[in-house]
């Protein structure tokens, strides 16, 4: 009798999806670089003939009002990503640590980072604040009956208004209000969970599981005074006060992970993650001819691509001269994004581009290495294309990337504060000729696409899954309902101590009154 195999189980799983028909998406998308993923999305909806509409506030950065792909409601509250204010804070930061900044200075401008993001998550929940109290809006968005809301946890907005709204909630997620996606629904004992900017793997020795408790206890200091102290009185306000502004992030249906297990340490995870690491990746495309022909004309030396990301589009001055002196001495050519002043050292085999095809030239078979600042997209594109890494990491989840990437010897990491050209150029040269840096790549890019179902489809599969059956509760654990006390078993625990101990005196009383009985009847005999 023939048994279906699960890759053909797979497949009919995904066909299955067509005979959804097209369904009405309500999205709220987070700014800035998180938006391209979002949109990668929302363009595969589409084309499977379902109707987005997206909420935006009027001064989004990267949010586009006119798309063919969806229709916008724009609002009129400022609570777009400000590019300029992030901009400049990262290249402060970038010089200050060049300059040798002392500890409590850049702890300063941690806690400015901290101020910052605070105000970011005040803005959006003004501009909610304003949806709801819009009667005229939310009777249009009931009455426009959508069939799920899609949204990235980062912030708030989006899971409140889904729930105002009484919709399936799908997650577009790597990151909540408060920190990694995974801590907030998935069991993460810190013993080989190791938290996110610890630096730490699965295998901890007692002093770093140390280490790990210490930054955890940080990061709970961080969530009460970045989100605490604005959610709280915000969900108390319209969903009651009985109510923890996590337990509307808990009941989402499906959290749509932005990794997996190529890039994540082991860990528990729950049924409802779904884990669509590199969705956004695709087979790169002819680059121009220009391009094109300057990349052959390295001949077996290959290609060196280099990106900072959007928020650093050029360097300090010595920075950028140290970079071009180190590239100069290499026979690769280089093709480097950088729009600031021309460095005097740069060589004739390196070519300077305000933009450049990233994933085009990832892909390109004479690609051999890829220096990058350590976002999550930057990086996993390389391991789709198979391109190790050199990484100089900034800010925000940047170092911890590219900490992953150096536990599977896939990428060198250096410090931006003391990178110069004789390092950067033997960093370059450490994994352009060292064979274990192109080995380990190829094998996590083997393992990332060693999939029965493409990340995106996967992805697909499972939002029209949630339209099909109006949710995905029976996927859902329900230890969000639960206080801290029950969730850990301390009341039980409390209880079952209690019976122990009355059993114990109940116990040492008998024993007590038999020696009494004993002695006395002793002590009659004796008279």
């Amino acid at each position: 009798m023939y048994q279906p195999t699960f890759v053909t189980l797979a497949a009919l799983l995904c066909s299955s999806s067509a005979l959804v028909n097209g369904g009405k998406v309500l999205v709220y998308p987070m700014d800035g670089s998180h938006w391209v993923n979002m949109n990668v999305i929302i363009e595969e909806l589409h084309s499977r003939g379902h109707e987005i509409t997206v909420l935006r506030s009027y001064d989004a950065w990267y949010i586009k009002e006119d798309s063919p792909y969806y229709k916008c409601i724009t609002m009129a509250s400022s609570a777009g990503f400000d590019k300029d204010r992030f901009g400049s804070f990262v290249m402060r930061m970038v010089n200050m640590r060049r300059q040798g900044a002392s500890f409590w200075t850049r702890i300063s401008i941690q806690f400015e980072l901290m101020n910052q993001f605070h105000q970011m998550h005040v803005d959006i929940l003004q501009m909610i604040q304003e949806v709801f109290e819009d009667k005229k809006l939310m009777q249009s968005l009931h009455d426009a009956k959508y069939d799920l809301f899609l949204t990235d946890p980062a912030a708030g907005g989006g899971v409140f208004l889904g729930h105002r709204l009484g919709l399936p909630l799908v997650f577009n997620v790597r990151w909540t209000i408060q920190g990694e996606g995974h801590q907030a629904i998935a069991p993460a004992p810190l013993s080989y969970v190791p938290i996110p900017g610890s630096e730490l793997t699965d295998k901890m020795t007692f002093t770093q599981r140390i280490k790990n408790m210490l930054i955890y206890f940080f990061t709970r200091f961080q969530i009460w005074y970045v989100t605490d102290s604005t959610y709280t009185a915000f969900v108390k306000r319209y969903f009651g006060s009985d109510v923890h502004y996590m337990e509307l992030f808990q009941a989402a249906d499906i959290w749509l992970m932005r990794n997996d297990f190529t890039f994540e340490f082991p860990r528990p995870t729950m049924p409802n993650v779904v884990y669509m690491s590199g969705f956004q990746c695709k087979p790169a495309k002819p680059l121009p001819k220009e391009l094109e022909d300057f990349v052959q004309s390295s001949g077996e030396h290959g290609v060196i691509v280099m990106t900072l990301g959007t928020l650093v589009e050029k360097l300090p001055g010595d920075f950028a001269e140290d970079i071009a002196a180190a590239f100069a001495q290499l026979p690769q050519k280089v093709i480097w994004r950088h729009t600031g002043k021309r460095p005097s050292t740069l060589g004739n085999n390196t070519l300077i581009l305000d933009w450049l095809p990233q994933n085009d030239l990832l892909g390109h078979p004479k690609t051999r290495v890829f220096v990058a600042h350590g976002g999550t997209n930057g990086i996993q594109e390389a391991i789709y294309h198979g391109v190790p890494l050199v990484g100089l990491p900034l800010m925000f989840d940047q170092p911890d990337n590219f900490f992953r990437m150096k536990a599977r010897g896939v990428a060198k990491v250096l410090d931006i504060a003391t990178v110069n050209k004789d390092n950067f150029l033997e960093a370059l040269k450490e994994v352009l000729y060292e064979p274990s840096y192109n080995k380990n790549m190829k094998t996590l890019s083997s393992l990332h696409r060693d999939q029965p179902m493409k990340p995106l489809d996967k992805a697909m599969f499972w939002i029209e899954f949630v339209m099909r059956h109006k949710g995905a509760p029976h996927l859902r654990t329900e230890s969000y309902k639960m206080s801290r006390i029950q969730y850990y078993s301390i009341d039980v625990i409390a209880f079952l101590l209690a019976v122990i101990m009355l059993i114990f005196t109940i116990f040492i009383f008998a024993v007590r009154l038999f020696w009494q009985m004993v002695f006395y009847r002793n002590r009659v005999k004796k008279e």
